[in-house]
């Protein structure tokens, strides 16, 4: 079974401690390292969903930084992070495997809903947000996520009344859950069947929110 690899864990310490070009140019083998691990984990934690939900693949991101518009232009990432698609067009959201040390994140869902989107999950929310908190609420997701994040609106959306009793899920912008684990959980060999785990509470949330986004404010099929 593939593991996180402490030499995978040391190289993201050096790398944050030595971000530039010379330093990387000449230790470029342990990125490579890190890398080749990394895919593994990818793979048998892909292996390890598939039995519960239906998979494009997974993508491992590049290590270098886009610093075009950032005030920060440190050129490398210290973390390795990867993204599991959901096949299909009626599977929404995806999830995703942030390995930091001291700040591995796992988790997914929508980051960067489109404009049409957003507005077709707040319309359903102001219509029924109880089914959506239902969800949220089930002892497995409070247990693994805590709750759901995101950036918010600091007041109601236009059109939406500030009063709604749901006001809280129509200002986010965003939704996510996220679990964090320490570098000793990362390291175990049970870590992958943790991170398999950790997704599988996410497809509640994801199922309602596919159905939600694959229909119309009547539940007529879009697609």
């Amino acid at each position: 079974m593939a593991s996180i690899k402490k030499s995978t864990l040391d190289f993201l310490k050096d790398i944050s401690k030595n971000n530039h070009k010379e330093w990387f140019d000449e230790n470029k083998s342990l990125y490579l390292a890190a890398k080749l691990n990394m895919e593994e984990f990818m793979q048998e934690a892909l292996t390890g969903l598939s039995s519960s939900d239906t998979l494009t693949g997974f993508k491992v991101y590049r290590i270098y930084r886009d610093v075009r518009f950032s005030k920060d232009k440190t050129p490398y990432k210290t973390y390795l992070h990867a993204y599991l698609e959901r096949q299909g067009a009626e599977r929404r959201g995806g999830y995703w495997v942030g390995i930091e040390p001291g700040n591995t994140q796992i988790g997914g869902g929508f980051y960067g809903p489109e404009k049409d989107d957003l507005m077709r999950l707040r319309k359903e929310f102001e219509a029924d947000g109880s089914s959506l908190k239902k969800i949220l609420n089930d002892p497995l997701f409070k247990s693994t996520y805590n709750e759901l994040r995101g950036e918010r609106l600091k007041t109601a959306p236009k059109g939406f009344d500030k009063e709604h009793e749901h006001i809280d899920l129509l200002r986010m912008k965003q939704f996510y859950a996220m679990k964090s684990f320490t570098d000793k959980e990362v390291l175990s060999p049970d870590f992958v069947s943790d991170v398999v785990k950790t997704h599988e509470a996410l497809r509640p949330f994801f199922d309602y929110m596919s159905d939600v986004l694959t229909t119309d404010s009547n539940g007529r099929s879009l697609l």
